[in-house]
């Protein structure tokens, strides 16, 4: 496989990931880690480029989604809408910070579209939860290596 390709599938993956699709990226970036043919710290900006840029499209998501709140179809209920709104707005931006995490990490995204967080602190916090993620995740890798 070139690089290019496994550059592009790890950028996809960890884009995938980042939506609202059950996805996992940390797989991808462990296995080529493992393999010791690409530059470690390439991996970690090809995926956290892919995973900050799927954030991205939760919180146009967010941004958008707001005028459907009273059609049948929503797919969230307002209650649940509105403990989400109340979280975020009790721990604010910050909570960007979790957006790393499974599960509440992409609820987290599209709660600060909703509540219209200006994106360029969303884009920084954004970066640096999934950045350090990654980071933390190869240099586990590279530990259980040696």
């Amino acid at each position: 496989m070139t690089d290019l390709a496994v550059y592009a599938g790890l950028f996809l993956v960890a884009f995938a990931a980042a939506t609202i699709f059950p996805m996992q990226s940390e797989a991808g970036l462990v296995g080529l880690v493992l393999t010791g043919q690409h530059p470690v710290l390439a991996l970690i900006v090809v995926e956290t480029t892919g995973n900050v840029l799927g954030s991205t499209v939760n919180w146009l998501l967010g941004v958008g989604i707001e005028r459907f709140r009273d059609k049948r179809w929503f797919p969230v209920s307002q209650p649940a809408l509105d403990k989400a709104q109340r979280w975020y707005h009790r721990y604010g931006k910050w909570s960007l910070l979790l957006s790393w995490m499974p599960i509440i990490g992409d609820p987290i995204t599209i709660v600060a579209g909703v509540l219209r967080e200006p994106f360029p602190m969303f884009l920084l916090l954004v970066t640096i939860a999934k950045t350090v993620r990654y980071g933390v995740l190869a240099a586990a890798t590279l530990g259980v290596m040696s």
